[in-house]
């Protein structure tokens, strides 16, 4: 077994999270005392923002109509495909009735959360397809109340495309709100919303921190951290594709880690020759992003059969895994740890962040062990209930007791025996 590193990611050194914790801390503290506010305090002064919150029904037909047709039509053909998706994952999610014993039913119901708060990142990029993914994503699994936010650019607000998107999807009420702010607006139901019972979608290091800390109160999609990306490819596979589908998702950030693993050596040397040019190839600030991820997050490791490369995979877990390689229903079957999986030179991550239909809110840094991304099981709760008749009662009963006492909790075992005796009518 052969497994040599080609190009290694640099040491890290350790970074001390703990002012951004306390920050974080102290914004959701300030919000809980200060309520709406608070929140605007932190819009105005993290974002210039001075403008309305909440995105009236004419702020929101206005900007659809400024959205130009063509690209309408493309964000319609993504939620087409996005909500056909949620709709065939809802499909799958049954409910059930069974006799566990003569007497005593037992079942199974799926009801969804009452209230959804979805978190649309801003910032270098605008995020259409995060609105896309979260919001329809809630309206299939039947969200009553979908809230979504995004960050705001001075004078204007959040992107007209992206209010298109959360408009077509269906969100219930947008906040021109983002960053902590915005989370915690969602979170506790200011400006008109409903309390969120689960917040979803990605952001920046201070949101997924907001996420956290606010756990427990309410759901989480989950922790997130930055995107990452692994392509495995043998010798069937074209460099120049391969090398871009890396570039591709470096973009995304400079703590963005992109990985290949090859079994070819001579596919892996060109990759590595061809990406920097690729890299300089693109605007500002795409590249520079991209340059620093490649420089020091990117690994290229080199394999001798594809059973090695299948182990390196499933060990780095990534959240996007694509396979380019010879008998892709082997990988299919033989992979286990990844958030979505892109099998064919044919298809790329890019299919999956925009446009293809499976979720683009995916398990990162190596979370992809235990969890998938997110879906319509995310905003539905499996719930059970039973109920028996008096003989199944009975025998319950009985046992209920002994088992309560041999455990020293008394008080179950009385609760228990009370069901042996006659009930009152």
């Amino acid at each position: 077994m052969a497994i040599t590193y080609l190009k290694k990611a640099k040491a890290r050194p350790a970074v001390e999270h703990k002012d951004l914790r306390d920050t974080v801390a102290s914004m959701l503290a300030n919000i809980d005392e200060g309520g709406e506010e608070a929140v605007r305090d932190y819009a105005r002064k993290l974002d210039n923002w001075t403008g309305d919150i909440v995105v009236s029904a004419a702020a929101r037909a206005a900007a659809c109509a400024r959205v130009p047709e063509a690209l309408k039509e493309d964000i319609r053909f993504a939620h087409g495909n996005i909500r056909r998706f949620a709709e065939a994952q809802k499909a799958t999610m049954g409910e059930c009735e069974v006799e566990v014993m003569p007497g005593l039913i037992a079942g199974q119901k799926q009801i969804p959360v009452s209230s959804a708060g979805c978190y649309v990142p801003g910032g270098r990029y605008s995020h259409i397809a995060s609105a896309l993914m979260t919001v329809t994503t809630a309206k299939v699994a039947g969200v009553p109340h979908i809230t979504a936010c995004s960050p705001t650019r001075p004078d204007v607000g959040i992107p007209d495309a992206i209010v298109f998107a959360m408009d077509l999807c269906g969100a219930d009420l947008i906040l021109n709100l983002g960053g902590v702010q915005g989370v915690a607006a969602m979170s506790k139901g200011l400006f008109g919303g409903k309390p969120a019972d689960i917040l979803v979608g990605p952001g920046n290091s201070y949101v997924a921190e907001a996420k956290r800390m606010l756990f427990g109160e309410v759901g989480i999609d989950m922790f997130a951290g930055p995107t990452d990306s692994l392509v495995v490819a043998d010798h069937t596979a074209a460099p120049e594709t391969v090398a871009w589908d890396l570039v591709s998702q470096a973009e995304h950030g400079i703590d963005s880690p992109v990985w290949l693993v090859a079994t070819d050596k001579a596919l892996a040397d060109a990759v590595i020759n061809s990406v920097p040019g690729m890299i300089d190839s693109l605007p500002e600030p795409n590249a520079s992003a991209a340059r620093m991820a490649w420089d020091e997050r990117a690994e290229v490791i080199l394999c001798d059969t594809r059973e090695e490369a299948a182990e390196v995979a499933d060990r780095y877990a990534p959240e996007h895994l694509q396979v380019q390689a010879e008998d892709l229903d082997w990988w299919l079957g033989r992979l286990t740890a990844y958030g979505s999986l892109f099998l064919g030179k044919e298809t790329t991550v890019a299919f999956g962040d925009k446009t293809s239909g499976p979720n683009h809110v995916l398990p990162t840094s190596g979370a992809a062990r235990y969890t998938g991304g997110l879906s319509v099981h995310k905003f539905t709760k499996t719930v059970t209930w039973q109920r028996c008749n008096a003989a199944a009662s009975h025998e319950l009963a009985l046992r209920t007791a002994r088992i309560s006492r041999t455990e020293g909790m008394e008080g179950h075992a009385r609760s228990a025996e009370l069901r042996l005796m006659p009930q009152p009518v």
